[in-house]
């Protein structure tokens, strides 16, 4: 319920679209948001009971409202991202902006220069970009200086300095990069054209400069100026060249923008392509960290709305992976087939390509962020009341019902703790018993650390179906530990995962990180059972065909396995060396055995 200070508020909020603002006792803003209705969207956060423990959090800590109401949903949209980004509240999905990125010039001036800057300034110069990558920048730089010869000098190229012959050529000049309108030597119609080629191309706009120069081309050839015609014709494979790295779409495919978002418990990461002629002319991905548990849509409606912003993108349409609001004026598709699902795919998969790179970072910079996360994810993946912090598994070896024996692997923040792995010889079941054999294993393990009084892990896994996880559970109700302990089976044919009581398994997404690890816990139960099962058997082998003879004991087995190193080697030796090894008598008794 609304405190009586905020229920007036909140009663007389207006049904229009605006931006709200809570702030806490001391004044200052601790959440922004955006409403289509204003009273409708406040009401909410005080009328439902919220799932997530941090927006009740952020409701107790409510003390003030206040709202702007504005004309529509876009200009929202824009004011309350602008809001976040000033006052950054604690609540909010943080939007990081203090990179500065690199923008393409053209100056406003007699003889444009274009050149690369990061400051933009309001001259009346054309600016494009800003560009998320400066490499993208050098390389379409290269590109135009390589057809266009432009000059990079800072002189005031006026029409009375020129005529004046108060400047000189340069180099640039005299290598071919300039063709010198210092000196009157281009005309500026001339220049002028090359800008307008120039600004097309920038756009991802190629077409216009290719039919010029084939046109080029082909009248140089005309006039049997060879050489000239094969200067231009490299231009043109230069351009087509460039041209096939960039077009990855349709060419009709033009002034788009491409959303996609993937997120976890902690984090959302929104990858944002702007294509123009086919072609991606930038690409960007962002982190956000939640504050709120905030769903893919919102995500992506406020870094959707971010990013067109910050890289002043006016394209009217957006393909998305699902339908999102951005406004009115712009026309948000959810592409089902063709090129334009392909788009969003490949959005798609930089996003969660950007994920796993941070993930890999993370794990090195910040193992404790990771391993929180992990453990996150997996109580909500697996429906626990507390995070696995500590995980048991369990696995039963007995392979052709011979030497039947059991694995304990224990995983402490998602990683193996080697130290704490337990083997078990069963004791109490005659032949190969799988369900009789967990019991026994599962009852003996949390004896003794109830016993002990050691910690009790947050889940115990078993490596089986419905069967060995009602086995386990008997030996938990002997305990009195069903309840304190979760538990949980996994089947192996189709990674399927059992609860108590509940005979419809849980799927889990295969690529999912939950997953990983249990088949992570549960590979290791297997590798470390099975090689404590492989050596108790080699043991056993072993020690079987000796100790079959008569009058031979332990002592002299280990003599003869000492000397020779096999059985297989006791048993080819001559009696002369089993002889000088355990005397002539046993020595006898051993070689007619085998002979």
């Amino acid at each position: 319920m609304t405190r009586p200070s905020l229920d007036l508020l909140v009663k007389t909020l207006p049904k229009s679209p605006g931006v709200y603002q809570f702030y806490d006792k001391d004044g200052k803003i601790i959440y922004v948001g955006k409403a289509k209705d204003l009273k409708k969207r406040v009401s909410s956060y005080f009328n439902k009971n919220h799932e997530y423990g941090k927006t009740r959090i952020l409701v107790k800590k409510i003390a003030d409202i206040k709202h702007i109401v504005v004309p529509t949903e876009t200009d929202a949209l824009l004011l309350e991202n602008n809001l976040i980004k000033k006052y950054q509240p604690r609540y909010n999905v943080m939007l990081k902006d203090d990179k500065s990125y690199p923008w393409i010039c053209i100056k406003k001036e007699r003889f444009p220069r274009v050149f690369q800057t990061r400051k933009v300034i309001r001259d009346g110069s054309e600016y494009f970009g800003p560009y998320t990558n400066v490499r993208t920048v050098r390389t379409l730089l290269e590109l135009i200086r390589g057809l266009y010869p432009l000059r990079t000098c800072n002189y005031d190229l006026s029409e009375e300095k020129i005529a004046a012959g108060k400047y000189k050529v340069c180099l640039e000049y005299h290598l071919g990069n300039c063709l010198g309108p210092c000196e009157g030597f281009q005309a500026e119609e001339s220049y002028n054209e090359e800008i307008k080629a120039i600004r097309e191309i920038i756009k991802g706009n190629f077409k216009d400069s290719l039919n010029q120069f084939k046109a080029q081309m082909k009248a140089l050839a005309a006039d049997m100026q060879f050489e000239e015609a094969q200067k231009i014709k490299e231009k043109i494979e230069t351009l087509q060249n460039y041209q096939s790295k960039s077009t990855i779409v349709n060419p009709k495919i033009s002034n788009v923008d491409v959303f996609s978002v993937v997120s976890d418990e902690s984090y959302g990461y929104v990858n944002f392509l702007q294509l123009s002629f086919g072609s991606i002319i930038r690409a960007h991905t962002l982190e956000i960290k939640k504050k709120l548990d905030e769903t893919d849509k919102e995500l992506l409606e406020l870094v959707a709305t971010e990013l067109r912003n910050r890289f002043h993108s006016r394209s009217k349409e957006v393909f998305t992976p699902f339908p999102i609001d951005l406004g009115e004026n712009i026309k948000v598709t959810v592409p089902k087939l063709g090129d334009k699902k392909k788009l969003v795919e490949l959005s798609m998969r930089n996003a969660k390509l950007y994920r796993m790179e941070r993930f890999k970072q993370v794990k090195v910079t910040d193992p404790d962020r990771h391993a929180n996360r992990i453990m996150a994810q997996m109580q909500k993946d697996l429906r626990l009341s507390e995070e696995p912090r500590h995980i048991e598994c369990f696995d039963n070896s007995n392979i052709q019902g011979t030497n039947p024996v059991a694995a304990c692997v224990v995983f402490k923040n998602g990683k193996p703790s080697k130290r704490d792995y337990r083997h078990f010889n069963i004791k109490t079941v005659e032949g190969p018993d799988d369900f009789a054999s967990m019991e026994e294993v599962v009852y003996r393990r949390y004896k003794r650390l109830r016993d002990e009084e050691q910690p009790l892990p947050q889940l115990v896994i078993i490596d089986g179906g419905k069967g060995q996880l009602s086995s386990s559970l008997k030996s938990l109700d002997k305990l009195n530990l069903r309840g304190k302990i979760a538990i949980i089976g996994i089947a192996k044919r189709l990674e399927e995962i059992y609860y108590p009581g509940d005979s419809i398994p849980l799927y889990l997404d295969k690529r999912s990180e939950t997953l990983k690890v249990i088949q992570h816990l549960r590979n290791e139960a297997h590798r470390f059972g099975i090689t404590f099962h492989r050596n108790k058997r080699s043991k056993a082998a072993l020690n079987s065909s000796l100790e079959e003879i008569d009058g031979i004991g332990e002592k002299t087995i280990t003599q003869l396995l000492k000397r020779f190193r096999s059985v297989k080697r006791v048993k080819e030796a001559s009696l002369e060396s089993l002889s000088a090894t355990i005397g002539t008598s046993k020595a006898k008794k051993v070689y007619e055995h085998f002979h």
